[in-house]
């Protein structure tokens, strides 16, 4: 036997071990630099990974809008942005002030002309709106909004259309999130972040010339003959300052009779809300499935559900969580009455959620939810590529977020999120033999 001891092996031995014992801080810091720099194509000396991190999310799994205007309208394009800015160190803070928020669509523009919303806004919602801004006077990019512990771009008046290819549906659109310094305007960070939005609405499926859904209307056009049928079967109940043939007032907002959480609006007293209406015109005759979902929420190309938990072993779907067609058109405050993640038959309290909704509750260090997991029907690992840029900028590979020097200037000793002790990522690298 060879008892000659190879001083390249020794060495190579103590990397192992050395970058064992701190690797965390390592590798949480180069993922940081490196995989944020080439993925969203900005130099390295803009990210100065040591000091500055940023959590971004679109705030729902899905923001729809319908694909014409001229004769209905369910919603408007509006999208939503969060951030959250985080001070590295030990510990970590969440900011508010010292920096400004920008963010922006580069293959995405512009809206007048990917959508007709322009030039029916007056008749639906009562504002003349400039070209290419929202209902909250928010544009296609801009300064994002100091809200509490965040900020935000609310009202984003965002097509499924790129520029790059404006009568291609893409629903996975990328916003960057750009993080300055207040003053000077120097770049500390940036994100690339998913705003989903889509038009794959398809009352089509049932609503055609004839169709099963108006088996003795053909008018032609699939939104006149639902505002026909409408008309046949509830126009002598219509209330006060609502008469009228709908098909004579058009275009029609829903909202305008039927309340709904999704655009704050109050509807007429008495009137059902319009996800109640829906669901119960629906019961029957759309399936309790996956696919039947798809009917009407994006959709069968979209597939906006897309999370973690529908693509894994679990294949939770729609009803599992939200309820069959019935149960949903008994829900008493759509929108704002949605499954929790502690509930004892999903995760327990070891994920209590503060508040009544996934999309606003908070937990370790004051992070939201969605921060660390992403959004609802896109809990991190999602199956769509654009959803795992964010994550594989921060970490090197796709969410949840579980690097913890992402935001500390140290692998912290105690225990984090969800009362869990979290240990470094180890580093091996192969011992050379001369």
């Amino acid at each position: 036997m060879n008892s000659k001891v190879n001083l390249n092996s020794i060495l190579g031995l103590i990397v192992v071990v050395t970058i064992a014992i701190t690797g965390s801080v390592l590798l949480g810091n180069w993922l940081h630099n490196v995989e944020a720099a080439s993925l969203s194509h900005a130099p390295l000396a803009q990210l100065p990974a040591s000091q500055y991190a940023v959590l971004a999310w679109n705030d729902l799994g899905m923001h729809c809008y319908n694909r014409d205007f001229k004769d209905l309208a369910v919603l408007p394009p509006f999208n939503t942005l969060w951030a959250q800015v985080i001070e590295i160190g030990d510990p970590p803070q969440v900011i508010t002030t010292g920096v400004s928020v920008e963010f922006l669509f580069a293959d995405n523009t512009y809206s007048v002309g990917k959508s007709n919303f322009w030039s029916y806004d007056q008749q639906l919602f009562g504002v003349d709106l400039p070209p290419n801004v929202g209902l909250t006077g928010v544009g296609l990019s801009g300064q994002m909004t100091v809200t509490g512990d965040h900020f935000e771009a609310v009202g984003i008046p965002l097509t499924e259309f790129s520029d790059s290819a404006p009568t291609t549906p893409d629903p996975y659109q990328l916003a960057t999130i750009i993080v300055k310094q207040a003053g000077s305007g120097v770049e500390l960070t940036r994100a690339t972040v998913v705003a989903p939005v889509s038009t794959e609405m398809h009352c089509d499926y049932c609503h055609y010339n004839f169709g099963p859904g108006n088996d003795d209307i053909g008018t032609g056009v699939v939104e006149q003959n639902i505002l026909t049928l409408h008309d046949e079967e509830n126009s002598d109940e219509y209330p006060p300052g609502h008469t009228g043939m709908l098909m004579n007032r058009r275009p029609i907002l829903c909202a305008e009779c039927h309340s709904t959480n999704a655009l704050g609006a109050p509807g007429v007293a008495g009137l059902p809300s319009l996800s109640n209406a829906m669901h119960e015109q629906h019961d029957g005759k759309v399936p309790d499935s996956l696919d039947g979902c798809y009917n009407c929420h994006p959709g069968p190309q979209t597939k906006c559900l897309r999370d973690v938990m529908a693509s894994s072993n679990s294949k939770l779907y729609c009803v599992d969580c939200h309820g069959t067609m019935y149960q949903v058109s008994k829900k008493r405050n759509p929108w704002l009455n949605e499954p929790r993640c502690d509930n004892v038959a999903c995760h327990g309290s070891g994920y209590a959620q503060d508040q009544p909704l996934y999309r606003m509750s908070k937990e370790h260090g004051g992070v939201y939810c969605e921060g660390c997991h992403d959004s609802t029907h896109a809990i991190a690992p999602s199956r769509e590529f654009n959803d795992s840029i964010k994550f594989s900028a921060l970490q090197g590979r796709n969410g949840p977020i579980d690097i913890c020097t992402i935001c500390h200037s140290s692998w912290p000793l105690l225990a984090g999120p969800h009362n869990k002790l979290y240990s470094p990522p180890i580093i091996y690298l192969p011992i050379l033999n001369r």
